[in-house]
């Protein structure tokens, strides 16, 4: 399913600081973490060459998005210091501004601080997690610099989200969620953004499945849908996997998701990820 195929439209360009990125396909944002602790590659990518390597394999994979995270967000991850974060990520941004130049680089965090950081070395996407609601100057640092952003939502913190979330309808719930936070953006300018429903943020498995199947609902947001699948918990426990063998329950998520409207694929698994495109 595309946009054109429905009722809704939404603008089918991205602006990443003069460079326009299409969407009337789906395209694969490629996940490079840079955390100790992140769920599925924790400490792969810790060192200048296995950093670059990596980059190196998603772009060559078919990444048009590299999605740098130096934060790990994962269920009950440790909190990491504001000072902590930007020093695992600074040196990586110089790195991909060397080696990668004409990459178009997301950088995966909630602090504004750090994206304004970010955006001044030429990162042109700030994929936020919590939608604002971490940092109340983030909406502020995105109309500045007027880049891309992903609204993700995220029910809690990372440190306690899977406690015991709690919806009376998941999906309206997060319609309107989106609704109030786009209304906050555009009203200070800013217009390309991409909502990610934020599946494992908050949410129970069975609440992760309601939003997969009704996906095709935030449509009439009329802003490209990011979904975020790789590997995670859902597809591990309906398995009875680890993250390492839940590739193949990924490719079938993100065919469902890509058939309910998905615009952007963010993975761990580039190749398979446009292969399933």
């Amino acid at each position: 399913m595309r946009a054109k195929d429905t009722p809704f439209c939404f603008k089918n360009t991205l602006n990443c600081k003069g460079k326009l990125l299409f969407l009337d396909e789906p395209i694969v944002m490629g996940i490079l973490n840079i955390t100790p602790d992140s769920f599925f590659d924790g400490s792969l990518y810790n060192e200048e060459s296995s950093i670059m390597q990596q980059a190196n394999k998603l772009y060559k994979e078919g990444a048009t998005i590299i999605d740098i995270g130096a934060y790990s967000s994962r269920p009950g991850a440790k909190n990491i210091s504001e000072k902590e974060e930007l020093n695992r990520l600074m040196p990586v941004l110089e790195m991909m501004n060397l080696h990668f130049p004409n990459m178009v680089v997301s950088v995966d965090t909630f602090r504004s601080k750090v994206a304004e950081e970010a955006l001044k070395t030429g990162v042109s996407i700030i994929n936020d997690i919590s939608s604002g609601e971490l940092d109340n100057k983030m909406f502020d640092i995105v109309a500045k610099y007027n880049v891309p952003y992903v609204l993700m939502h995220m029910q809690g913190v990372p440190q306690t989200m899977q406690n015991n979330p709690t919806y009376n309808d998941v999906v309206l719930e997060l319609i309107d969620f989106f609704q109030r936070k786009i209304s906050q953006l555009t009203g200070k300018g800013v217009h390309d953004i991409i909502n990610d429903p934020g599946f494992g943020f908050g949410k129970t498995l069975e609440h992760n499945f309601q939003l997969l199947e009704n996906l095709d609902a935030f449509l009439m947001l009329e802003k490209p849908i990011l979904v975020g699948l790789s590997r995670k918990s859902m597809i591990q426990k309906t398995l009875g996997c680890n993250a390492e063998e839940a590739l193949n329950g990924t490719t079938v998520l993100n065919t469902i998701a890509l058939q309910k409207g998905a615009s952007v694929l963010r993975v761990h698994d580039v190749k398979e990820a446009a292969e399933t495109i």
